[in-house]
């Protein structure tokens, strides 16, 4: 190590790549940290930081509306695209303060700067074309929003990056996905006001998540006013001379909007980096290929974050990051735990999930049980609400551990957190049955499931 200017070197100064350098710095290595934008990544930049606070801003519409249930009179109200957009820039300039801060007090050399491999151990700054060498090398760049570049048109769009900064507020919106990013989006628009409509090529939004949460939410966004199209792509984009979109479909549908928003997925940024330089090997999709511990085919060098075709949520690069340190300067091998990562989705009802969807759980374990149950918050009864919550317990039958548990409504990111300790520690819903509930609550529902709404054999639902 005394042979290289750096113990370590991280390239990319997001979530992972900042809880690497900081925690690496605090152990009395020498590390540098090359980040060629903003300090925080797309969690604290551009992503799920100024994404809820964007979803807080779209959630008063329905206060007010709610409001009047219980008995009080707002007057008139309006919004101010200007000062949402000053007021977020504002706390992402303290966030991104305090990640140099944390950076700096542990030692962490920061080159704003980005940089690419000149070969094992050979970093250069290309913004001052300084080469300096590490002995253990990190690759956390993260990836950036798939920008569609087959599409006629595509120059014309806007991706969620370019939604945080929007001059000002459209009064029409057309998102093109079916993914969290295009779902979350669609819901902050509407609740601003916009005339809002979703276009995803699939049968329903959200693959992946559980069947009933996936029905639940587009039937409810549906219900909200939002268009739900599905089956259908962009033919083409093409500008108006009144400055407006057209928006060609495929099946021949022409809509006028103000703005295009493409949610399409995300690709690792790997461009540039000199990997090949390196040595470092890449999949089909330019991801980083890592093994087990996060180390790439080139031993010295790793990748942790959405650079990897592994994960993509903020905590579990953060994760993989304080494994790699483990395995690269304790040696204490550890490999990264992705069993029952809770997730949250901040649609309008949110989502909350852990463990396995009931599909994925008839695969693994067979015959199951399962707890359902639909009701209106107690929230939504005086401003007479229609809107519903949804809970589920997915249960193994022979063990009887709750493998599964969604909730879809309000609070339900809050509440993912929670379910998944006992479901982490494999508990069974003898244990939930035996927790005393909080009333009144929503929650309390999953401890009162007492009966199963019906069972799962063989891929199959049956009566309980």
């Amino acid at each position: 190590m005394a042979g290289h200017d750096y113990d370590l070197f991280v390239i990319g100064g997001g979530s992972g790549g900042v809880r690497a350098g900081r925690l690496a710095g605090a152990m009395g290595k020498r590390v540098g940290l090359a980040e060629e934008y903003r300090m925080g990544g797309t969690c604290v930049i551009r992503g799920c930081v100024p994404k809820k606070l964007f979803v807080y801003a779209s959630q008063f519409s329905e206060h007010f509306e709610d409001a009047a249930g219980y008995g009080w009179h707002v007057g008139d109200i309006h919004f101010d695209w200007p000062t949402l957009i000053a007021n977020k820039d504002r706390e992402i300039e303290r966030l991104e303060g305090l990640y140099r801060k944390g950076l700096e007090t542990n030692g962490v050399t920061i080159h704003d700067s980005r940089a690419r491999l000149i070969d094992r151990h050979t970093i250069e700054l290309e913004a001052t074309g300084q080469q300096v060498t590490a002995d253990q090398i990190l690759i956390a760049t993260g990836g950036s929003p798939n920008l569609h570049t087959d599409l006629p048109g595509h120059e014309l769009c806007i991706t969620s990056n370019g939604a945080f900064h929007l001059h000002s507020l459209p009064k029409s919106i057309i998102i093109a996905g079916g993914g969290y990013i295009a779902v979350e989006f669609a819901n902050i628009f509407h609740g601003l006001g916009v005339d809002t409509t979703l276009l995803y090529r699939g049968q329903k939004i959200l693959g992946g998540f559980d069947e009933d949460l996936r029905d639940h939410l587009q039937d409810t966004m549906i219900a909200k006013g939002i268009r739900v199209i599905c089956h259908q792509v962009f033919d083409r984009i093409e500008r108006r001379d009144d400055g407006r979109l057209n928006a060609f479909l495929s099946k021949g549908e022409q809509m006028v909007v103000d703005q295009v928003m493409l949610a399409l997925g995300r690709h690792p940024n790997t461009h540039g980096l000199g990997l090949d330089a390196a040595g470092v090997e890449t999949d089909r999709r330019g991801s980083v290929v890592v093994d087990d511990y996060s180390r790439t085919n080139v031993d010295n060098i790793w990748a942790v974050g959405d650079v990897t075709n592994r994960m993509q949520l903020t905590p579990v690069a953060i994760h993989e990051a304080m494994c790699m340190l483990e395995t690269a300067f304790k040696d204490n091998p550890t490999k990264p735990d992705y069993d029952t990562v809770a997730t949250a989705v901040f649609s309008q009802p949110e989502i909350g999930t852990a463990g396995l969807t009931e599909a994925e759980a008839a695969e693994r374990h067979g015959d199951l049980e399962v707890y359902k149950t639909t009701f209106r918050p107690m929230h939504n009864v005086l401003p007479d609400r229609k809107e519903k919550m949804m809970m589920k317990l997915i249960v193994d039958a022979a063990s009887r551990i709750v493998v599964g548990a969604h909730v879809i409504g309000p609070g339900a990111g809050e509440m993912a957190q929670l379910l998944a300790i006992p479901l982490k520690a494999r508990c069974t819903k003898d244990h939930f049955d035996a927790t005393m509930a909080v009333h009144p609550t929503a929650a309390e529902e999953l401890v009162t499931l007492y009966k199963p709404t019906y069972l799962v054999r063989q891929g199959e639902r049956i009566a309980a």
